[in-house]
C-alpha cells in the first residue's frame, strides 16, 4: 500500500495534427516544440516529486517503446512499468490495464492520476494545489476530472458543466458533460459561466474505478485483466496480451465511466493548459514579437504579422503574409492558415492516400532506435547515405543482410566494428567496408556520441533486410 499518488501516462497516440513534424512513428509527445524537452518529458518532470508521486506507469505501443525508455533515462526518472498495447483500444482499455498493474504494484487502496502525454501545462503552486484537492477528493471515493476554466468558447473541446460544491472538497458533482459544440453553443456556454473545458486529466481511486468498471463496463474491465495476467515480460516492457486486449470495446474512459457512474466530481483547474491539438495552439502559447508572430531562429520574417513560423533544419524566409502557419521539416513543408490548422488531418489523409506521399505521413528521414538513431541523407538507384549515431555504450545488434553491402566511415568518436569473426577498432577519417551476406556489428565503446556515414549498395536497401542474430534489446 502507498500513501503516494501513483501517476499513469498515456503515451501512444499518433496524433497528425501537426503535421509535417508529428508523424505516425513520431508523433508529438515526443516531439520539443517548446523548451529543451519534449511534451512527454515536461508530463514525467511533473510527477517527478517523490514525496507526492510514487515511479509512473507509461501506458504506450510497440513502436513508442524505446522513445519512451530513452526520452525517460535522459532525465534520469524512473518508470514503474512500460505497458505495450497490442491494438489500439481508446483510453478506457488503457486506463482499466493500467489499473490492473497499479493494483499489482500497491493495491487497490491506490490513487491512479491519469494524464496525457502530449498536453503543455504551467505546473505552478496552483496546479499542485489543484492535484492535491483532487487527491483529497478522491480519497473520499470520487472520481476526479480536471476542468480547465475556457479562455475562450473553443470548438475543439469537450466541456463540463459543474454542479454544487461538495462538502468540506474543492470539488464540485459534475453535473453533465457537453461534446464539442458548435461556435454559438461555445459562446453562450462561456458567456453563461459555470463550464469547463474536459482536460483529460483524472484522478481515480483504483476500488472505486474497478467498482464502477464492473457495473458500467465490464467487458473492458474483463479484456485488461486478461491482458495483464497473460502479459509477457520483456526487458523493462510489459507487452498485453494480443487477443484479450482485441476483445475490448473501443471506447473512452469518459464513456465508459465518467458519464455514467454516480461518482464522478471535478476540480476547477484555472491553469495555463493545451493540449496543443493545432499550429493556433502553438502560437498562442508561443512568445510573440512585437508583430504577433512566433518564429523558430531558423526563421527571418519580413512585413508578415500574427504568424507561426517554424522550422528546426533549413531557414525559411516569409514575406508580406498575416495570420498563416509555415512548418518545415527536413522533407515537407507545411503552409496554411492559422485558423484553419485544426483542419491538417484532412490534408495528412490526402498524403496518406498516395503512394507518392504516404511515407511523409509515416516517418522522418531521422529515425530513432535503443542504440541512436540514424538519418537518411541521399536516396539513389542501388545506392543509399545515411548518418548512423550510437550512443555511448550502445551497440546495434548483430547482423547481415541478404540484399546489399555497406560502407562505414567514423566522422566522430571511436567505433568498434565486427565483421565475420574479426573485430577491430575505427577511429575518425577512418573507413571499413562489410561486404553482401557478412555477419556483422557496430558499438560505441567511447564517452561520447559516435557518429558515422553509412554507404549502403544493393538491388534492395529497405529496413526490412536485416537478419538479426543477437539483439540486447530483444528485437526480432
Amino acid at each position: 500500500m502507498t500513501t503516494k499518488i501513483v501517476p499513469v501516462v498515456m503515451a501512444g497516440g499518433k496524433g497528425t495534427r501537426l503535421w509535417p513534424l508529428s508523424r505516425a512513428t513520431a508523433p508529438k509527445q515526443f516531439i520539443k516544440f517548446i523548451g529543451d524537452k519534449t511534451l512527454f518529458q515536461n508530463t514525467l518532470e511533473r510527477v517527478s516529486d517523490t514525496e507526492l508521486y510514487e515511479a509512473p506507469v507509461v501506458v504506450t505501443n510497440e513502436e513508442f517503446r524505446f522513445l519512451v525508455a530513452e526520452q525517460a533515462r535522459l532525465l534520469d526518472i524512473p518508470l514503474a512499468a512500460i505497458l505495450l498495447e497490442p491494438v489500439a483500444r481508446n483510453t478506457a482499455a488503457a486506463v482499466a490495464a493500467a489499473a490492473a498493474t497499479v493494483s499489482a504494484l500497491h493495491g487497490r487502496d491506490a490513487i491512479m492520476h491519469i494524464m496525457a502525454s502530449d498536453h503543455e501545462i504551467t505546473a505552478d503552486d496552483t496546479y499542485f494545489d489543484c492535484i492535491r484537492s483532487a487527491r483529497d477528493a478522491a480519497l473520499s471515493g470520487k472520481l476526479v476530472t480536471f476542468g480547465i476554466a475556457p479562455a475562450e468558447p473553443a470548438t475543439g473541446y469537450g466541456y463540463i458543466e459543474i454542479g454544487e460544491k461538495l462538502e468540506k472538497s474543492d470539488a464540485h458533482r459534475v453535473k453533465r458533460f457537453v461534446e464539442k459544440p458548435p461556435l454559438e453553443t461555445a459562446e453562450q456556454m462561456v458567456a453563461k459561466g459555470g463550464f469547463y473545458w474536459n482536460s483529460g486529466m483524472f484522478m481515480f481511486p483504483l476500488a472505486q474505478l474497478i467498482e464502477d468498471m464492473r457495473q458500467h463496463a465490464p467487458e473492458v474491465l474483463e479484456a485488461a485483466n486478461e491482458a495483464t495476467a497473460n502479459a509477457a515480460h520483456d526487458l523493462d516492457f510489459t507487452r498485453l496480451d494480443s487477443e484479450a486486449f482485441a476483445r475490448s470495446p473501443d471506447i473512452s474512459i469518459d464513456y465508459a465511466i465518467m458519464e455514467k457512474t454516480a461518482n464522478a466530481a471535478v476540480i476547477p483547474t484555472p491553469i495555463k493548459w493545451s493540449d496543443l491539438g493545432s499550429w493556433d495552439s502553438i502560437w498562442k502559447l508561443g512568445t510573440q514579437d512585437r508583430d504577433g508572430n512566433v518564429a523558430s531562429k531558423n526563421a527571418t520574417l519580413v512585413d508578415t504579422r500574427n504568424s507561426l513560423v517554424m522550422s528546426d533544419d533549413i531557414h525559411v524566409a516569409v514575406q508580406g503574409l498575416e495570420d498563416v502557419a509555415v512548418i518545415a521539416s527536413e522533407d515537407a513543408v507545411y503552409v496554411g492558415r492559422l485558423k484553419d490548422s485544426q483542419q491538417v488531418g484532412t490534408l495528412v489523409k490526402l498524403l496518406a492516400s498516395k503512394p507518392a506521399t504516404a511515407a511523409l505521413t509515416q516517418s522522418h528521414p531521422t529515425s530513432y532506435r535503443p542504440w541512436g538513431g540514424y538519418t537518411s541523407i541521399l536516396n539513389g538507384d542501388r545506392f543509399q547515405v545515411k548518418r548512423l549515431f550510437v550512443l555511448p555504450d550502445k551497440k546495434l545488434s548483430l547482423q547481415k543482410h541478404h540484399h546489399r553491402a555497406e560502407h562505414w566511415i567514423c566522422v566522430k568518436g571511436t567505433a568498434e566494428v565486427t565483421i565475420g569473426k574479426e573485430t577491430r577498432m575505427l577511429r575518425e577519417n577512418e573507413s571499413v567496408y562489410i561486404p553482401q551476406g557478412e555477419v556483422h556489428r557496430l558499438a560505441n565503446p567511447g564517452k561520447i556520441l559516435l557518429e558515422m556515414i553509412e554507404v549502403q549498395t544493393g538491388s534492395y536497401l529497405g529496413e526490412d533486410d536485416i537478419i538479426r542474430i543477437s539483439d540486447e534489446f530483444g528485437r526480432n
